[in-house]
């Protein structure tokens, strides 16, 4: 999944970049309003992760503009704890608030309950095929046995659960899973396929020639 993460912190924008990239995701960053604006409305992301203070274009205004044209699911992370800040970033269009100083397990733990809400799974499990994906702990099972799997691996197959049922294409696996250093390596997309097929049964993929793959419900 890919995450735009708008922060004019540099060192604490790496910190949260690195830590989302371990959990899998592909990470986009910006270090100002008018850059985040710019990549928030270019790319389709799952989530956007919005410091307020920002410079050339707060936050405030950012996420009023964006909401003009997009309802991607936005974090608000910022030093403003006051709760008519909360108040006005939450009816500005804001998803969650998280204030600074924080922990980065509750960031992570925000994130994947937004990205819940937002997939319309209320329940941080999702049964497919008998394969148990437990988006909490980030964690696969089948059969009762956990499935030992890459970031990357994992993030396939939740990408595929949430939209059980629907196509996804290739791209859209390229796109959220793959950063742009992967993009020439046309048959990466295949090889994370074969390898979750082999780990967790060739029938719990099912291949749409041409077009992409998906899991039945």
């Amino acid at each position: 999944m890919r995450i735009l993460v708008v922060e004019d912190d540099p060192d604490l924008l790496y910190v949260i970049a690195c830590t989302l990239r371990d959990e899998g995701y592909r990470v986009d960053t910006a270090e100002d309003g008018e850059e985040g604006l710019s990549k928030a409305t270019s790319w389709d992301y799952e989530a956007i992760v919005l410091d307020l203070m920002l410079p050339k274009l707060d936050g405030w205004t950012l996420l009023e503009r964006l909401r003009h044209v997009k309802s991607v699911p936005v974090l608000i992370l910022t030093a403003k704890d006051r709760v008519s800040d909360r108040v006005r970033g939450l009816e500005g269009g804001a998803d969650d608030y998280l204030t600074k100083p924080f922990e980065l397990a509750e960031l992570r733990a925000r994130l994947r309950a937004l990205l819940r809400r937002t997939a319309g799974q209320s329940h941080p499990v999702i049964e497919v095929k008998g394969v148990l994906i437990d988006m909490g702990s980030r964690s696969v099972s089948r059969h009762g046995a956990e499935i030992e799997l890459t970031a990357r691996e994992y993030s396939l197959v939740e990408l595929l659960a949430l939209n059980a049922g629907r196509l996804v294409t290739r791209s859209m696996i390229n796109e959220h899973l793959f950063g742009k250093n992967d993009d020439s390596l046309s048959n990466l997309v295949d090889v994370h396929v074969s390898n979750v097929r082999k780990k967790l049964g060739h029938e719990f993929i099912t291949t749409r020639r041409g077009h992409g793959y998906l899991v039945r419900v």
